[in-house]
Order: C-alpha cells, then sequence, then structure tokens
C-alpha cells in the first residue's frame, strides 16, 4: 500500500508538469492532436497505478516522448500552414449568407439539429437570423448575427466610453494579491489609501477587485453565526 501511494503522488507531480508544459487549453478547445495525445497520457499513467509491477520508468520515457512529440508538433504548425491545417483542419462555414450549406454538413456529419442545438448554446434560437455560422478546428460554432440583428453598440450612437480595462483582483482570501497591479495601475499606496477611505478589513475580505477607474467590489467573508 505504501509503495502504490508513493508511486501515485510522484505520477501525480508528473502530469501536473506535463499539463503546464502542454499549456492551459481546457478539453473543449483542443485540437485533434491534443486531444489524442492527453488521452493516450490518460491511459500511460493509469497502467503503473494499477499494477505496481510495471516500472515507473516504463511510464515516465513513454509520457515524455509524448509530450516532446506535442510539442514538436505545435512548433511545426507555427511555422508551417499547410501542416497546421493537415494536422488542426481549417473552419469550415455551416451557415453561409443565411443558407444552410448541405454539402459541407455532409461532409461534417452534422444533422439539422446539430446546428440548431449549436446556435442555441450561442443564444440564437431563429436561424433566419444568422448570417453566417463557422465550425472551428476544435469542434465549436462562432455564430455572426444579420446586421438588423447584431446588438447595437456605443460607437453606433457616437458614444465612446472610458477605458475601464479588466477588474484586477488586489485582495483574495484575506490576502493582498500584487501580481495584477500593472494592469489597473495599482500600487500598495494607492491600495492602502483605498481600503482606509472605505474603511476595508483586508483579513475578512473574500474578494476585492478595482479597474483604472477606480470602481472597486468588495466581497466580505461570510461570518459564522
Amino acid at each position: 500500500m505504501f509503495v502504490t501511494i508513493i508511486r501515485t503522488i510522484i505520477l501525480y507531480f508528473i502530469v501536473v508538469l506535463v499539463v503546464r508544459i502542454m499549456g492551459k487549453r481546457q478539453i473543449g478547445e483542443m485540437q485533434p492532436s491534443e486531444l489524442v495525445i492527453t488521452l493516450l497520457l490518460s491511459e500511460i499513467i493509469a497502467m503503473p497505478m494499477e499494477n505496481t509491477d510495471i516500472p515507473l520508468v516504463s511510464t515516465v520515457i513513454p509520457v515524455l516522448l509524448l509530450v516532446s512529440f506535442e510539442i514538436i508538433i505545435s512548433a511545426l504548425s507555427m511555422k508551417s500552414l499547410k501542416f497546421r491545417f493537415l494536422i488542426q483542419g481549417h473552419p469550415i462555414i455551416i451557415i453561409r449568407n443565411g443558407e444552410l450549406q448541405q454539402g459541407e454538413m455532409k461532409k461534417l456529419r452534422l444533422t439539422v439539429d446539430d446546428i440548431l442545438e449549436s446556435l442555441r448554446q450561442k443564444d440564437v434560437f431563429d436561424i433566419s437570423l444568422v448570417s453566417y455560422a463557422i465550425i472551428e478546428t476544435n469542434g465549436k460554432m462562432s455564430v455572426m448575427l444579420k446586421p438588423e440583428y447584431e446588438t447595437l453598440l456605443r460607437t453606433d450612437i457616437n458614444i465612446t466610453p472610458k477605458e475601464s480595462g479588466i477588474p484586477c483582483v488586489v485582495i483574495t482570501d484575506g490576502q493582498i494579491e500584487r501580481s495584477s497591479y500593472k494592469d489597473c495601475n495599482m500600487t500598495d499606496e494607492k491600495l492602502k489609501k483605498i481600503i482606509k477611505k472605505q474603511n476595508i478589513d483586508v483579513g475578512n475580505t473574500l474578494l476585492m477587485t478595482i479597474d483604472k477607474l477606480g470602481k472597486t467590489v468588495v466581497i466580505g467573508r461570510e461570518k459564522n453565526e
């Protein structure tokens, strides 16, 4: 049992390292080659956990080879457009100028129900509103509505909003977070002034965000009754 625990811990850290090396792409955003390697890695890692007779070296070497293979494929994909299309494919227009491309649907083996479901996931319930729909290389659908149904922007009515940037987390779980200071022009001195002015108890703050315009959002910890 002790050997199993130690092997599991070692393999856990190996998997974490491998995932860090391969990047943070989500499962739904993986390209085919990345998904295949992920599935192979899961199978290879699981075997020595279940069978302690398998040497760890017999697991580590295939894992390193697969990771190296993925890095090489990624590098070649960045260098060569033809290789990228060969490995990843290319986006396919499934709705063009409001019309379903039935030939492309057959190639992708998509039914009308599949198209409608993907549209609903984009909050589009009427296919007649769609100008273009594209099946991306990761299998997801991108949708462009007809001009008359697009969301009205402030620039369309000559209103130019001030740039607020993204809200930066400056306090999390009662601790000051400095890693995103530069994104909201924040410093320790500025933060201290805001904390003092708004009478914020850092230790009892679950989350505090602030943007470039100074808008702050503070969420305190729930008090145990």
